[in-house]
């Protein structure tokens, strides 16, 4: 009903920086909170940043003051600027929106195929 498709992952040195993106798309009535989430191997899938429809924004702490969350409810679209990046930063990003499809009165978490991000010393 709902896709999510990111894209923007690859390869940096530290101290560089990249950008993700993540496109919605589907039988999509309202989208609500949307964030990015990240996951190493062996360990579970842990929060980045999220970002309500108005706005609002949340920060693990480990990224505050160097990744941004911004988002363009028009083209359904989520964003993640990475700025200062960190070895420690290195893992698989996923994507993720809490959305209400067409048709329905409910609302669903939808993940993204996740994108790997590597930051390299």
């Amino acid at each position: 009903q709902v896709q999510l498709v990111g894209s923007g992952g690859g390869l940096v040195q530290a101290g560089g920086s990249l950008r993700l993106s993540c496109a919605a798309s589907g039988r999509i009535f309202s989208i609500y909170t949307m964030g990015w989430y990240r996951q190493t191997s062996g360990k579970q899938r842990e929060l980045v940043a999220v970002i309500t429809r108005d706005g609002s924004t949340n920060y693990a702490d480990s990224v505050k003051g160097r990744f941004t969350i911004s988002r363009d409810n028009a083209k359904n679209t989520v964003y993640l600027q990475m700025n200062s990046l960190k070895p420690e930063d290195t893992a698989v990003y996923y994507c993720n929106a809490d959305a209400r499809p067409r048709g329905t009165y409910s609302r669903y978490d939808y993940w993204g195929q996740g994108t790997q991000v590597t930051v390299s010393s």
